[in-house]
């Protein structure tokens, strides 16, 4: 059932997650998540300052009320998943732009007043790193 994969900062992408509240696909039968997963990665394309965080695809992270949704984690940092989004790049570099600056934290906590306007209001739960709770 798992799947490994490389190591290091990344955004899971949700990659069954609908389209929206109303359409579970596009015309060609792609889901949105599979479609932010697209979009994260053209992102990344045309900007290399935000291809430090890999993104992976995995089926179903649970969130469906919140669709499309990311889980951004990294080594022994708070992980965070997210959800509300569009497979749109200006949400696609948000989310990136966020996780990029989650990397380069020392324990995953980027101040509040350094996230993107994209990401504010689709968090949804945090995560401690094994090992750890946050007091």
């Amino acid at each position: 059932m798992l799947r490994q994969v490389e190591p290091g900062p990344a955004v899971v992408v949700c990659s069954t997650c609908r389209l929206s509240a109303e359409q579970r696909e596009d015309d060609q039968g792609r889901r949105g998540g599979a479609l932010l997963a697209d979009a994260l990665r053209a992102v990344q394309q045309a900007e290399p300052a935000l291809a430090g965080v890999e993104v992976q695809d995995m089926a179903c992270l649970f969130a469906c009320q919140r669709h499309c949704a990311v889980h951004i984690r990294a080594r022994g940092k708070i992980g965070y998943v997210l959800g509300g989004f569009a497979p749109a790049e200006d949400q696609a570099r948000a989310i990136l732009e966020y996780a990029t600056r989650h990397a380069q934290s020392a324990e995953g906590v980027v101040p509040y007043g350094e996230w993107p306007q994209g990401v504010k209001g689709h968090f949804i739960t945090r995560t401690p790193p094994e090992g750890f709770v946050v007091p």
